[in-house]
């Protein structure tokens, strides 16, 4: 996870949390990850790296800057402290707004953080024009965020030499990522498996670690989505702690359609490996995801859109059905090949997004008021 590319006076810049390929293409000879790597006391710094963990291992001389993505379960106390220790040691402290809407300790917890962070005087990052008016709005104050869109998920360097596995004829779909509050994975497969009547039509499921709590919450799908997964033998799962990069590539060169069942977000990595893959997104129009579409477009892949965020909820599964009957259509006459003039686009793209972090990143620290 740390860059061999950067030069000795590249700006050491620590992740909270460094776990997905957002992360880990954010390097170059300017600016280096320092999650993986190990420190002056001997020390190794977490790929999940913690405020508690950064808190054992002041002073924080031994960073430039401090990169803040999921805030949400950090203790606010914890936080606090971590802004201080870094204002004592002169760290930059940039955040990432990947949430504007809270995942798992609802809104208001969310936005205390944000409000603390704001009040430090950080520097802002929105993946989305959308998301920025709305992280203002919510702050009752102008954050001057940046705005860097998300950029690739799957390296075009390692896409070159790849194909679409051939599908003779049936018709694969993935579904992938953990088990969140904000994902409906239980009637997307239900209604998957109603629908699709074809039998030589199949469904990955690549999903991640349940934990206790998935079994605990009376609220959680996971038992029923389990049961559902068991009676339908034209679907097919692996499991893993965390998949890798190349995994998830993989599956999805091994599949033409992305389930998306979303029923909040303010952007979608997904979204993006599908643009990279040119793998079809039967995608929940929420948050910002057709800003994401609209900034690609004509390059891109269009979505196979439905509408989980208005009107009767009751209606939502007729809709995400009505999705799956356009995408099988175009699926039967759309080539799905890898776009090289689009991963050529992503090269471009990743170069700018580059440019605008060691701007950030090099920009004087602001004194917390």
């Amino acid at each position: 996870m740390t860059s061999t590319s950067a030069s000795s006076n590249a700006m050491r810049v620590v992740h909270l949390p460094a776990r997905t390929p957002y992360v880990w293409k954010l390097h170059d000879q300017r600016f280096q990850i320092v999650n993986n790597a190990a420190i002056g006391d001997g020390s190794v710094v977490p790929p999940d790296v913690t405020a508690a963990w950064l808190l054992d291992h002041r002073p924080l001389t031994w960073l430039d800057v401090l990169h803040l993505h999921h805030i949400e379960l950090e203790e606010l106390e914890a936080l606090e402290r971590l802004l201080d220790a870094c204002t004592d040691a002169g760290v930059r402290i940039v955040h990432t707004a990947h949430d504007i809407h809270a995942m798992f300790r609802g809104n208001d917890e969310l936005q205390k953080r944000l409000r603390l962070l704001d009040s430090a005087g950080i520097d802002w990052i929105c993946l989305t024009h959308g998301s920025a008016n709305a992280l203002t709005s919510l702050l009752d104050s102008d954050s001057n965020a940046t705005v860097i869109p998300h950029g690739y998920v799957a390296d075009p360097t390692t896409l070159e030499n790849k194909q679409r596995d051939r599908a003779q004829g049936r018709q694969r779909y993935l579904l992938f990522g953990a088990a969140r509050p904000n994902r409906d994975q239980l009637s997307a497969v239900v209604n998957w498996s109603l629908f699709t009547e074809k039998p030589e039509h199949e469904l990955h499921l690549l999903m991640r670690g349940f934990s206790p709590a998935h079994f605990s919450d009376p609220s959680s799908q996971v038992p029923r989505l389990l049961d559902a997964i068991h009676t339908d033998p034209r679907i097919k799962t692996t499991m893993r702690g965390y998949p890798t990069d190349d995994e998830v590539i993989t599956a999805g060169l091994a599949a033409d359609a992305l389930l998306m069942p979303y029923l909040w977000g303010s952007h979608s990595g997904q979204l993006e490996l599908a643009f990279d893959l040119n793998l079809l997104p039967i995608c929940s129009s929420v948050g910002y995801f057709s800003e994401q579409f609209e900034r690609h477009k004509g390059f891109a892949i269009e979505p196979e859109w439905f509408d989980w965020s208005h009107g009767n909820p009751y209606l939502f599964g007729e809709r995400f059905v009505a999705a799956l009957e356009r995408a099988a259509e175009r699926l039967a006459t759309e080539s799905l090949e890898l776009n090289p003039n689009f991963l050529e686009y992503r090269r471009a793209e990743h170069k700018q997004i580059l440019n605008q972090h060691a701007q950030i990143y090099g920009r004087t620290s602001k004194t917390r008021t």
